[in-house]
């Protein structure tokens, strides 16, 4: 049984009791990431995310919160995206209500030690040049900078170096108090939990945090009229590319039938992409392919890392696949072997508390709505093969062509060169 309850001050609890498993995941989503930011403090979002593990008024250090987790072998980690923000704690049934504690603790009484927060600066930086030393992460950033631009959704998660050096700490604090806020909140609770057990320790913990109206996100603006490639240099054997497409936002009704094509052309080893990239022409070690949504806009993106020698072969085969799903669709067994993978994928992945919690809590916190895994199959078996021929229409035009490299070039017109879809 799933159970949705509001406490007082609006925020939302889900409740997901998962059957054959001795741990709890505690998850506490906010609905705010680097969309919501201005170019002033770009990165903020990120940077108070580490800031919240820094101590509280209970626990005075990173160490007082860390130690009493891993005194309990739990798992405890935070992330955030361009439209959401989550902090979560997973471990033993029985030590529940630690989680709960420690979460509130960090997230209602965090202290941001004026030093603390000084010191974390040159942490959030290694970080950023972690990620950009990884081309294989860095290049959503690369691609959808490329597709949005200058304008929140084309700007990197983790911010320019320059602003988490220099952002002042009462900036930092007052992004908190306008976004963390209870009606901006939610809390997943899943695994091993009763329904009655995870709303009596939400009410216990969070229901004395503030609730008040927070601002909107600016909607993204879409100009683009030609195709475009954004290189970003780097000198590497291998080159990592992606070809990416403005697509379909996450409540259009069309979602399931793209994500479908999706695993069709790279979801897996048996995709045509795979297949033909790989197998036939031996051109890249990696290759996927699949779509991502935002409230007003989406991406799908076509990934690989190729020989830097043979990219433009490469990108070549992968416009000929996307071309030929345009032209003829795809055959029955396919979309029949689609839909059954991503059945199998989404039977194996709730078997872990921490993703029902993330199941659940992403979209409450970014529809206010929930689908069962089951009703979210049953959209997928309702898709048809002309569905995803149309939707494969929609998308892939030339006008809307994006390619994002990184990799050992400067000739960004002769990439474009190569920017053909009929």
């Amino acid at each position: 049984m799933i159970d949705k309850h509001i406490l007082s001050n609006h925020a939302r609890v889900v409740t997901a009791p998962v059957p054959g498993t001795d741990s709890v995941t505690v998850l506490v989503y906010f609905g705010v990431g680097s969309r919501y930011e201005t170019k002033k403090i770009n990165g903020v979002s990120h940077f108070l995310e580490h800031l919240f593990f820094k101590g509280t008024v209970r626990r005075p250090t990173s160490f007082d919160l860390t130690k009493e987790l891993d005194s309990v072998g739990a798992e405890y980690n935070a992330f955030t995206s361009k439209d959401h923000t989550a902090y979560y704690v997973k471990t033993s049934a029985d030590q529940v209500e630690l989680a709960f504690d420690i979460l509130s603790d960090m997230l209602l009484n965090s202290k941001f030690d004026p030093d603390e927060v000084n010191r974390e600066r040159g942490v959030v930086v290694e970080e950023l040049n972690m990620y950009e030393d990884n081309p294989m992460i860095h290049i959503d950033t690369v691609l959808e900078n490329c597709i949005f631009g200058n304008q929140p959704l084309g700007w990197d998660i983790g911010g320019p170096r320059q602003v988490i050096k220099l952002v002042p700490r009462q900036a930092i604090l007052d992004y908190k108090d306008t976004f963390y806020q209870a009606q901006n909140m939610v809390i997943a609770v899943t695994g091993k939990v009763s329904v009655k057990k995870a709303r009596q320790l939400a009410k216990k913990y969070f229901n004395l945090m503030l609730s008040r109206p927070v601002p909107k996100a600016k909607k993204v603006k879409l100009h683009q009229k030609t195709a475009r490639a954004l290189l970003h240099y780097k000198k590497t054997e291998q080159s990592t590319m992606a070809v990416g497409f403005p697509a379909f936002d996450f409540n259009d009704p069309r979602l399931p039938a793209v994500s479908l094509l999706g695993i069709i052309l790279g979801g897996n080893m048996s995709s045509r992409l795979f297949v033909e990239v790989r197998e036939k022409h031996g051109l890249a070690y990696s290759v996927k392919a699949g779509v991502s949504g935002y409230a007003d806009t989406g991406v799908f993106e076509i990934i690989a890392g190729v020989d830097s020698k043979r990219i433009k072969q490469a990108i070549e085969v992968i416009l000929a696949e996307l071309q030929k799903v345009k032209r003829y669709g795809v055959t029955a067994k396919e979309l029949t072997m689609a839909k059954r993978y991503f059945k199998g994928q989404v039977t194996l992945a709730l078997e872990d508390s921490a993703k029902v919690a993330d199941w659940y809590g992403k979209q409450l916190i970014l529809k206010n709505k929930l689908d069962t895994p089951q009703a979210r199959i049953k959209k997928m078996e309702r898709v048809t093969g002309p569905q995803v021929r149309k939707v494969s229409q929609l998308i892939f035009k030339q006008a809307k062509l994006n390619l994002a490299i990184i990799g050992p070039y400067k000739d960004r017109k002769s990439f474009e060169r190569l920017l053909k879809l009929k």
